[in-house]
C-alpha cells in the first residue's frame, strides 16, 4: 500500500445524488488531501455534505466526477467485490447510532470483524482483550448492547472498528447521540488511541466545540471545502 503522508486524496470530485426526478448536487468540485496518522476533523451543518465526503473515502460509494485515492488505491478502478474487500481490509466505522448487534455480547461485537478476517484463536482472543482494556470495558465483557450506556455503546463501536488495526477509522458524527459529557470522553479516548496507534482518524461533526485540541481541520459548506 501506498505510503506517502497521505491517508486520502480528492481531486475536483462532485457527487450528485436524485431525490425523486430531482437532482441534488451534494459535493462541488472538491480538491483536498488529507494527512496519513493524524486526528483529521470536519465541520459542518447538517446536509454540508459530511456524510457523502465520508461514504467516498470510505469505498461505500463513487463519485460523480473526479477522483478518490485511499490508502494509494484510485476507487473508481475496483469492482464491488474488490471495494468490499478494500472495506475489510483497510477501512474500520464508527456510527453515530452505534451499529452493534444486539444479540452478541461486548466482546463477541469486538470479535466479529476478526472471526470474518478468519484470525487464529489466540490471536482473537489477545486483540479483542487488548482493545476493551483500551476503552475501559473489560469488565463489561459479557454484558450485552441494552445493558450498556450510549457511551459504552460508542466505545464498544470504537474498539470493534480499531480491533482489525486498519489504515483508517472514519467516524460519521459519532456523538451526535450523546450528551456533551460523554461526547467529550468518547473524542478525548479516539484522540488518546490515535496518539497511541497512530491510526489515521477521519471524523465529522456538527459541533465546533468538540473540535478543542485538534490541529487538523476541515470546514465543509454547501458541499465545498473552505
Amino acid at each position: 500500500m501506498d505510503q506517502t503522508a497521505y491517508i486520502a486524496r480528492l481531486q475536483n470530485v462532485a457527487k450528485t445524488h436524485m431525490l425523486d426526478k430531482v437532482a441534488v448536487q451534494a459535493l462541488k468540485d472538491i480538491t483536498v488531501d488529507i494527512p496519513r496518522g493524524r486526528f483529521n476533523v470536519f465541520i459542518g451543518e447538517s446536509g454540508s455534505g459530511k456524510s457523502t465526503l465520508l461514504n467516498l473515502i470510505g469505498c461505500i460509494d463513487l463519485p460523480t466526477s473526479g477522483s478518490v485515492e485511499v490508502c494509494g488505491q484510485d476507487t473508481s478502478l475496483l469492482t464491488d467485490n474488490q471495494l468490499s474487500d478494500f472495506r475489510a481490509r483497510y477501512i474500520g466505522f464508527i456510527f453515530q447510532t452505534f451499529n452493534l448487534m444486539p444479540v452478541l455480547s461486548t466482546y463477541e461485537n469486538v470479535e466479529y470483524p476478526l472471526l470474518i478476517k478468519k484470525t487464529p484463536d489466540g490471536e482473537r482472543r489477545d486483540r479483542v482483550m487488548a482493545m476493551l482494556e483500551s476503552v475501559g470495558l473489560q469488565d463489561h465483557k459479557n454484558k450485552f448492547p441494552n445493558e450498556l450506556s450510549g457511551g459504552q455503546r460508542q466505545r464498544v463501536a470504537i474498539a470493534r472498528a480499531l480491533v482489525k488495526k486498519p489504515e483508517l477509522v472514519l467516524a460519521d458524527e459519532p456523538t451526535a447521540n450523546l450528551d456533551h459529557k460523554t461526547s467529550m470522553e468518547i473524542i478525548e479516548l479516539m484522540l488518546s488511541i490515535q496518539a497511541s496507534e497512530k491510526t489515521t482518524f477521519i471524523f465529522s461533526t456538527h459541533d465546533k466545540t468538540l473540535s478543542h485540541n485538534v490541529e487538523d481541520l476541515f470546514m465543509i459548506m454547501d458541499g465545498m471545502i473552505l
